[in-house]
């Protein structure tokens, strides 16, 4: 469904994540974030002035992870921050998240961990979105055990355990009282 008609508007400020996974020759796999803060106008900051189209703020946090999604290594850098000479010193703690998993309660631990003045915000964002860049590297990598409910069933609405999404595509887990058709082999995930 398309997103409704906007108001007239004047553009201020545009906010881009990217985030892009891959593998390594190693095994390992590399999760990495940027973040990116723009207005389309001359912007006086504490360091100056960035001029239009100019970032704000440019930050990039790099995990590597293994199959089992506990990060092994965590690297953060900033590139453009408004205040120059201290901003930039957070980086170093980014290094907290080595040794965290991926799954529940990493949302909780990142914030314990960097949250508030413990770290950047926009750094910590970026840890937080990381996580679902690793699921969404990992789809397909890893080896889903038969015997195991899989990772993604009650992560969300469509996957709830008694939705008819999991009914059809997960017929085995689904905890619903109308039980749906299940999917043709090839409609399965």
């Amino acid at each position: 469904m398309p997103a409704p008609e906007a108001a007239d508007r004047e553009p201020l400020h545009a906010r881009s994540i990217e985030i892009r996974g891959y593998r390594r020759a190693d095994g390992l796999y590399d999760i990495e974030g940027t973040l990116t803060d723009t207005k389309p106008y001359d912007f006086p900051i504490a360091g100056g002035v960035r001029r239009a189209g100019e970032p704000v703020h440019l930050m990039r946090l790099r995990i590597t992870v293994d199959r089992a999604l506990t990060i092994l290594e965590a690297e953060a850098a900033t590139e453009a921050m408004p205040y120059v000479e201290y901003c930039g010193t957070i980086v170093p703690a980014y290094r907290k998240l080595v040794g965290l998993a991926i799954g529940p309660g990493y949302l909780r631990d990142v914030k314990e961990r960097l949250g508030g003045v413990r770290g950047c915000t926009h750094l910590t964002e970026l840890a937080l979105a990381l996580a679902t860049g690793a699921f969404q590297t990992m789809a397909g990598q890893r080896v889903q055990d038969p015997e195991r409910k899989p990772f993604q069933i009650d992560r969300c609405h469509a996957l709830a355990s008694g939705a008819p999404a999991v009914a059809r595509y997960y017929p085995r887990w689904y905890r619903g009282e109308e039980a749906a058709e299940p999917a043709a082999e090839e409609d399965r995930p």
